[in-house]
């Protein structure tokens, strides 16, 4: 069955405060538009608790092909990343950065321990984030002459399309976005004016 929806972020989560044994864990949740982005986040973060010991973390980016990373940061292996991870998974949530930054309170909590606080705070920053379930979108490009214009544009504005961008000259060009769910009948409409040249851009 395709996928036509997803669930994600749109603004960074409160920060959110878990404590065991005296140490603390400080959540974070954060929309990822791009995966790279996910460096100069940890770094702004690392300057805001610059006496912090671990600054582990996970991301899921992609929406029909997802990549993801955990990372323990120094914490003994699969005791931090995966389980802020699982959380993701959990809210089955995209384009999404959880990082959990710890001080340490002097009492070694074992893996259990670890595995547990790491898992609880990805799990209140997530909760006190605002997912969104939003559309997937189609990349549609169409090409036609410039006296069909005004009927390409009708089309558009009833069906209420995004304008991506447009080239108005004797051939025209103009890309729109288009709901996944509504990809079938918006190009039989568009096809139905034999003058009208679907091509799409991305699937």
């Amino acid at each position: 069955m395709s996928v036509l929806t997803y669930k994600t972020i749109l603004k960074p989560s409160e920060e959110v405060l878990y404590k065991d044994k005296g140490s603390k864990f400080y959540g974070y949740a954060f929309p990822l538009k791009t995966i790279e982005e996910y460096k100069k986040i940890i770094e702004k973060l690392k300057q805001k608790h610059s006496s912090a010991g671990h600054f582990c973390f996970a991301y899921q980016h992609g929406i029909e092909t997802l990549y993801h990373r955990a990372s323990d940061d120094g914490e003994p292996s699969n005791s931090a990343g995966l389980p802020i991870y699982g959380q993701l998974q959990a809210f089955d949530v995209t384009n999404v950065l959880v990082v959990v930054v710890r001080y340490f309170g002097g009492t070694k909590l074992g893996v259990g321990g670890l595995i547990s606080a790491y898992k609880t705070t990805a799990k209140l920053s997530l909760e006190a984030s605002d997912i969104k379930t939003l559309d997937i979108l189609i990349t549609f490009k169409l090409s036609f002459e410039y006296k069909d214009l005004s009927q390409v544009m009708r089309i558009i504005k009833k069906q209420q399309l995004v304008i991506k961008s447009q080239r108005l000259e004797m051939e025209c060009e103009v890309v729109v976005l288009v709901k996944k769910s509504g990809k079938k009948s918006l190009q039989t409409t568009f096809e139905a004016f034999h003058k009208i040249k679907v091509e799409i851009l991305n699937d």
